[in-house]
């Protein structure tokens, strides 16, 4: 694909959209009109236009396969022989401590992990052909990770696309995406706050909507953002629910002392974009030593049984269950079984609140310096335009409602928004 293709049918599109996600990415389409559709992929679980961001790599004699999306997932559940699965790769761009890892043998660099992802996503009927159009890919504001390098993060995803297929693509910001795909039906002026909550990054923008001659006209006051979202809120249950059942806070014996077992384990197993990369002959090696000499040695077990049998995508739905099941419950259980591993917790939507108190009062200060910095208060905001799954949860809304009240918040698709307004700007020549 050389830039991008164009859908065979009656007319063309004129402009496409990507929002390459930690959690999952879409491709969408913009026509003449405004008209905007996204890609849909078929899977053994139904068709959709969110295609999952993962990747699931194994060998085949001296061959490395792969396969992305629906397919990995579909491996990840079968669990087919020896594999690697990998989530949540879009966190590590930012990292200059992630370079490279190698996958039976062969060299991966971050830039490739993405673009093999990439590739895989843009294998669709409706992107063959030659015909370029204009393009633009999402970016968050603000990349996520401690001591993100955003020279470096944007560098390589630069790189990653043109590596897929899409050199020179113009990148924006994502809430900018998803500001203009609320606007589109825009009847009057208004000054809207853009949240977009993906798994990683929590982004804000401040626009001013106008419409000239019948053309929207977009501009930017302000932008924002923290490394904290959907991620951050799995984290704080796997941390506080699943790590203790797996050892987590226990004890082992070294030369006749009890020791902690050390935090490390837990620290990554508990962070989805870390959880594959447990799974080596020197990790599983010092956790078979440790077990040996642990206090509770069936938990260390089950955490190396959990490692070695890649059920990480099996614990992610697990954790995304109990996520949904406490936006409409006060209460709610976790259910885990698998491999002998037996996880079976009631959780309280207070205590689920209590857990990401420390990321909600972070994402709140991320929102109130993008106001502070478009030199806007809230009462200066016409409408508050949310999107990402998680929106969905209340503690989260509740940050929406207390500022700039109820009657100001508009919900927008959770996983569309975005790449149909990337879409719609690139059909515009829209600036990034």
């Amino acid at each position: 694909m050389s830039s991008a293709a164009f859908l065979p049918g009656n007319a063309p599109p004129i402009g496409l959209g990507v929002d390459f996600g930690t959690t999952n990415s879409v491709v969408a389409l913009a026509y003449e009109g405004g008209h905007v559709e996204s890609l849909v992929f078929p899977s053994d679980l139904g068709a959709s236009s969110n295609f999952r961001t993962a990747l699931m790599f194994w060998r085949e004699g001296r061959k490395v396969c792969h396969a992305a999306g629906p397919d990995a997932i579909a491996r990840a559940i079968a669990q087919e022989g020896e594999q690697r699965f990998i989530q949540s790769i879009k966190t590590h761009l930012a990292s200059p401590l992630f370079t490279e890892t190698r996958l039976y043998g062969e060299r991966f660099t971050i830039e490739k992990l993405v673009a093999t992802f990439l590739g895989h996503l843009f294998d669709h009927d409706s992107l063959r052909g030659a015909k370029p159009l204009s393009s633009r890919a999402g970016r968050p504001v603000v990349f996520a990770g401690e001591r993100a390098d955003e020279d470096l993060a944007v560098a390589r995803l630069a790189s990653a696309y043109a590596m897929a297929g899409l050199e020179g693509i113009d990148l924006a910001y994502e809430p900018l995406g998803a500001a203009y795909y609320y606007a589109r039906k825009l009847q009057r002026d208004e000054t809207v706050l853009v949240a977009d909550f993906g798994g990683g990054t929590s982004d804000f923008s401040v626009l001013r909507f106008s419409r000239e001659a019948g053309r929207l006209s977009a501009k930017p006051l302000g932008h924002g953002g923290v490394g904290v979202a959907g991620d951050s809120f799995d984290f704080r249950i796997v941390d506080h629910v699943v790590a203790p059942r797996l050892g987590k806070g226990t004890l082992y014996r070294s030369f006749g002392k009890l020791l902690p077992v050390p935090a490390y384990f837990h620290a990554a197993f508990a962070q989805w974009h870390q959880l594959s990369w447990l799974k080596s002959a020197h990790t599983l090696s010092e956790l078979r030593k440790l077990a040996a000499c642990a206090e509770e040695p069936d938990r260390l077990a089950d955490l190396i049984a959990l490692i070695e049998h890649d059920l990480g995508f099996e614990l992610y739905r697990s954790v995304g269950a109990l996520k949904a099941q406490l936006s409409d419950a006060d209460e709610a259980r976790f259910v885990f079984k698998r491999e002998g591993i037996d996880i079976d917790a009631s959780v309280t939507r207070k205590e689920f609140e209590t857990w990401i108190a420390g990321d909600l009062e972070r994402i709140g200060g991320a929102m109130d310096a993008t106001l502070k910095g478009a030199r806007l208060a809230p009462e200066d905001i016409d409408a508050v335009f949310v999107t990402g799954g998680t929106s969905y949860v209340p503690a989260v809304r509740k940050l929406f409602a207390t500022r700039f009240g109820e009657e100001k918040i508009h919900i927008g698709d959770a996983f569309q928004s975005v790449a149909s307004g990337l879409a719609l700007m690139a059909a515009d020549g829209a600036a990034a």
